[in-house]
Formats: C-alpha cells, structure tokens, sequence
C-alpha cells in the first residue's frame, strides 16, 4: 500500500486500476478486441505448406460433417478415405483444415498400411459459418480432398471478446 495526498493509504485493487488505466494512455474505458481469424488466403498458405506444388484432386476422401450446427464448440468431423490399406497403396496423411478459425490448420494424422482403415473421427472447434477442408495424402505421393461449407450458429472461440 502507499498513502495519497491526504494520509490514507490505498489498496493493491486501486493501484492496479491507476496502473491499468496508464497503461492504457490514461483512459480507464477497456480496449475492443476482435476475435483472431484465418482469411482463406492463410487457409491456402497452410494447405500449400502440406502439399507444396502437388495439385490435389478432389475425390476418395469423404468428410463428414453436419452442415448445419448450433455450438461450434464440439462439432464432429470424420474423415473417410478410400484406399486397400495395402503396402503399396495406403494413406500416409489425413490432415483438416478450417478456412475461418484462428489457426487454420486444425488437425494432421499419419497413418500406415497396418493402420486397416483410413479413417478418423475427432471433435474440432468452429469459430464461424465456414469451409472444412480435407486431404488425403498417399503413398503415391498423390493428394486427394473434400470440403463442406458448414454453417455454425453460435461461434467457438469468442469466449473472451469483449
């Protein structure tokens, strides 16, 4: 505590908000913050970092999401590729990507030919009406993809906007 002009002493709470309304440019009004999100060119920019300079071609791979949802809190997403599972011709790679969400790289999983089936299912956070996209890579070196345009009408992710 440290004492003011006229004797009393102040509180820790009232240094902080002194401190906190300073560091603010001396306005105690707290500043707008917008929620984070991936624009489809840093979507693209992450799909490049996977695939490179490989064309990908849409089709075998099946991505099964609601189209419509109500919480993009939890929202169940499978991923589906059509493939032997063989030595010779096997999934090597499933990876997610969500073209409106903070980091729109959700999710990568690597599978093998012991893997029996290529196929996975998780829970992913939405933060807006969006494009899902996901690519299969193979063991050919060939790259196959699906997209759903899923609306969501409570957004993830806004739990600390002002």
């Amino acid at each position: 505590m440290s004492a003011t002009d006229d004797g009393k002493k102040m509180t820790r709470r009232e240094v902080l908000k002194i401190t906190g309304a300073l560091a603010l440019g001396g306005t105690a009004a707290p500043a707008a913050v917008s929620p984070a999100a991936a624009t489809p060119a840093e979507m693209q920019a992450a799909v490049a970092s996977v695939v490179g300079d490989v064309k990908v071609t849409q089709g075998r791979v099946k991505l099964d999401i609601p189209p419509l949802v109500e919480n993009g809190n939890t929202v169940p997403c499978t991923v589906t590729v059509e493939s032997p599972m063989t030595a010779a011709d096997h999934v090597r790679a499933i990876h997610v990507f969500a073209e409106r969400n903070p980091q729109p790289y959700v999710i990568s999983a690597t599978l093998g030919p012991r893997t029996g089936r290529a196929s996975i299912s998780v829970r992913m956070r939405l933060r807006d009406s969006q494009t899902v996209l996901a690519i299969a890579q193979m063991s050919d070196g060939s790259f196959w993809s699906d997209r759903i345009n899923v609306i969501v009408t409570t957004g993830a992710c806004l739990e600390d906007v002002l």
